[in-house]
């Protein structure tokens, strides 16, 4: 029996205002499977990811999560499923960090001991669980974005419900070299428990390391899309980036590493 796939994006393209942000734009994400969208600023990286969750109007294509289409959803049963960080949180009222997090359990009909239990697992997994009682707005950059991670963390916390996603955009930014590597690796154990991850990355050897496959975009197109081997390529890179790189192989992990 085949696998149901997490995310599905059919020749979608989009507009905004009358340019045409994304053409014909297609990507099947399966339970368990990483994909990292990179590409140069304003190639339409965040326009496809603001697609994906209803923000953007597509012109034409379909986008589904769970062969089902977004339009059919109700929003807190997608929320149950569908968990989003934007590249920017313009959250501005002096909620506490536990509050923040809390509001990833909104659409679940959970008790409030089971979600106070889930997100302080949640803070504990992005490093934060020390100051769940400041405010967020005291907060600097790098900390906020941890909250936002366990917040989405925290949205979709619960394993029997099949066919999570979680859509990243630019989630190491702000973060210092440590919690860099802790992304990757909240990543990697979603993914390991069935979690689809769809995430946008400007940095190429952190898109290399986490991700089963790497999609380019350029222009509001797919330029390629494979595994990072064969993504990351010297021609690639300097023909979408416009950059001279070397190509070699990490010996700790097997990643693709590119040197600039």
């Amino acid at each position: 029996m085949a696998s149901i796939s997490a995310l599905e994006i059919n020749n979608v393209s989009a507009k905004i205002s009358e340019a045409l942000s994304l053409n014909n734009i297609s990507l099947i994400l399966q339970a368990g499977e990483v994909v990292s969208i990179i590409g140069p600023n304003g190639a339409g990286k965040t326009s496809l990811l603001r697609a994906v969750c209803n923000e953007l109007p597509i012109h034409e294509g379909a986008i589904s999560l769970s062969e089902r289409a977004m339009s059919e959803w109700l929003p807190a049963s997608r929320a149950r499923l569908l968990a989003i960080l934007p590249q920017r949180s313009s959250l501005d009222f002096p909620f506490t960090v536990n509050e923040v997090v809390t509001m990833g359990r909104i659409p679940h009909a959970t008790s409030h001991r089971r979600n106070q239990q889930i997100v302080s697992e949640a803070l504990a997994l992005v490093d934060c669980d020390q100051f769940a009682s400041r405010s967020y707005v005291s907060l600097s950059g790098g900390e906020k974005q941890r909250v936002q991670l366990a917040r989405v963390a925290a949205q979709i916390w619960e394993e029997q419900d099949k066919h999570r996603c979680l859509i990243l955009d630019e989630p190491s930014s702000s973060l210092d070299l440590a919690h860099q590597e802790m992304v990757l690796q909240m990543i990697r154990n979603f993914a390991a428990k069935g979690v689809a991850v769809l995430t946008v990355l400007h940095d190429l050897n952190l898109a290399s390391k986490c991700a089963n496959r790497i999609m380019v975009i350029s222009e509001g197109s797919v330029a390629a899309c494979g595994s990072p081997a064969e993504v990351l390529t010297q021609k690639l890179l300097s023909d979408e980036f416009h950059i001279s790189a070397s190509i070699s192989t990490n010996e700790r992990d097997g990643s693709i590493l590119v040197v600039t």
